[in-house]
């Protein structure tokens, strides 16, 4: 079926092509590409895979080496796509973001920020009008996250306020779905 959730060894493929073929203005990883498909199903209105497929290499396609390659890309990101899609439709109370992990000072530490960049590319993409008070408080907790660098955390770093910012992600992408769904 087109809306299969897709499993790790379609997500190690999906790494592998956007490390080969992206750069600094692509998504760079399945986290980003997550956030990013999650914004595209949740806003005002449907993209076109020829807007919203050039978007994720930065506007420009790769030169893919083999024909392949590039359709069983496409395949798995619209699968997701429409696996996201069929969730937050059916069961947004049950929508888990792909989410990276690390570890700080010996504790496991879910890392949001790259995910929270695929959703802005996402939204950017869809052209999000302004939205109201509290939908714009959604998108502001996603924003935030979007802005913390977790490439090197600190040894002061606070966890407590981190996990907090990042429970209210989900929540966050919830609503704002659900607020473009009665809009349109």
């Amino acid at each position: 079926m087109q809306d299969q959730p897709l499993i790790d060894a379609d997500f190690e493929f999906i790494e592998d092509m956007l490390l080969k073929y992206g750069d600094d203005h692509s998504v760079l990883n399945p986290s980003e590409l997550d956030g990013y498909l999650t914004a595209l199903v949740s806003g005002p209105t449907p993209i076109d895979i020829s807007i919203w497929f050039p978007a994720i290499w930065g506007d420009q396609n790769p030169n893919w080496e083999t024909p392949q390659d590039c359709k069983r890309f496409i395949d798995l990101a619209v699968r997701h796509m429409n696996a996201r899609a069929t969730q937050m439709a059916n069961d947004s109370q049950g929508f888990k973001a792909r989410f990276e992990e690390t570890e700080h000072q010996g504790q496991p530490l879910v890392l949001a920020e790259e995910w929270c960049f695929g959703y802005l590319r996402g939204v950017g993409v869809s052209q999000w009008p302004e939205l109201p008070t509290a939908q714009a408080q959604w998108l502001g907790a996603i924003t935030l996250c979007a802005e913390q660098d977790n490439f090197e955390l600190p040894a002061d770093f606070d966890v407590t306020l981190h996990r907090q910012r990042v429970a209210a992600i989900e929540p966050a992408a919830r609503g704002l779905h659900d607020f473009w769904t009665g809009q349109r």
